[in-house]
């Protein structure tokens, strides 16, 4: 059969649907196609599993007749939006849709009554496709560099040249964020070369904590008075393209990060992750996918998780969710 999977965004959630276009190709021998937005186009690029990627630009009427064109047996929606609900109703094609648990994330979120089940996105992905007699395989996630994206060894300093752990200072908002100081702790607390990814959004932050641990800085007395340690940082942030951070990732020894898309990356290369959750959680089900992990998150708190998705401040002010979160690990030599 010819398949569509359609899924817009967020690259996250496109990472999490790699299980269902691998086991759809791979397993079931089907002709995989996906759509998704034109800037996901690099990260698709090189995946085995895919015939071909459809992109949404500046027109969904264009879309729909390029689609059209391609007499699918089937829609896979991922997505499940008034967006794609158009596109099917144009296509006329039979399709499988996710069902979202938008009610129950909201009793969560305002009334801390969790009735959501048990299960990781990933596999409620892979409940949309049964039908078509898809199994959930045991590979987890995958993610495909481009070979004109690999991040060579001699672009890293020799301080990192025998190992190091990756930190990934990126969110999508400032609740989902550990603040600067906290930031300088964690990566104390790490006590390994660490590099730190994000986009040019997060430059100004990785910048301080770069600073903090510079030999010969104002700060240094500060770092060895009240940390005791020192670590040797190499500061990447808005160096790198996502592809080539997921280079940097693959080659890492342990990853830190917030709940963002480089720890699902993290986990197409079963990497040992930390992971750290603010005003969200885990329960959402987009924690790291079969490969170990470790969660930091604040569980006494009562108001916390406040969103599905994060806000800009804390909405209590206090942000105890990240200002009194414990770093309790040990990493071995």
């Amino acid at each position: 059969m010819k398949i569509l999977v359609v899924q817009f965004s967020s690259l996250s959630e496109i990472l999490l649907t790699a299980p269902v276009i691998r086991v759809l190709k791979s397993d079931l021998q089907h002709t995989v196609h996906y759509v998704t937005k034109k800037e996901y186009f690099n990260n698709l690029v090189a995946s085995p599993y895919l015939d071909k990627i459809h992109l949404l630009e500046d027109s969904t009427t264009r879309l729909i007749n390029e689609l059209s064109k391609e007499k699918f047996d089937y829609i896979v929606d991922l997505q499940s939006n008034f967006q794609t609900r158009v596109i099917k109703a144009q296509l006329g094609t039979k399709s499988l849709s996710l069902k979202h648990l938008r009610f129950k994330h909201w009793l969560f979120v305002n009334f801390r009554l969790n009735l959501l089940p048990n299960v990781h996105k990933v596999e409620r992905y892979m409940e949309v496709v049964k039908p078509l007699g898809a199994k959930m395989d045991s590979l987890g996630l995958d993610y495909f560099i481009p070979h004109k994206d690999e991040v060579e060894e001699n672009w890293l300093p020799p301080t990192h040249a025998n190992g190091y752990a990756v930190f990934a200072i990126g969110a999508d908002h400032a609740t989902n964020k550990l603040p600067v100081k906290r930031m300088i702790e964690l990566c104390d607390r790490i006590n390994k070369p660490i590099i730190l990814l994000g986009g040019k959004e997060d430059i100004k932050s990785a910048k301080e904590v770069e600073k903090f641990f510079q030999p010969g800085s104002d700060k240094e007395e500060k770092a060895i008075e009240d940390l005791n340690k020192k670590t040797v940082i190499f500061n990447a942030c808005g160096k790198f393209s996502i592809n080539q951070s997921a280079s940097v990732i693959s080659k890492a020894n342990w990853v830190f990060t917030h709940d963002n898309t480089m720890m699902h990356i993290a986990a197409a290369f079963k990497k040992p992750i930390y992971s750290v959750w603010g005003n969200t959680t885990p329960n959402f089900g987009r924690y790291p996918y079969r490969t170990q992990f470790t969660i930091f998150e604040n569980n006494k708190l009562k108001c916390r998780p406040c969103s599905t998705t994060g806000f800009e401040k804390c909405p209590k002010g206090h942000f105890k969710c990240m200002n009194e979160l414990v770093f309790d690990f040990y990493l071995p030599d």
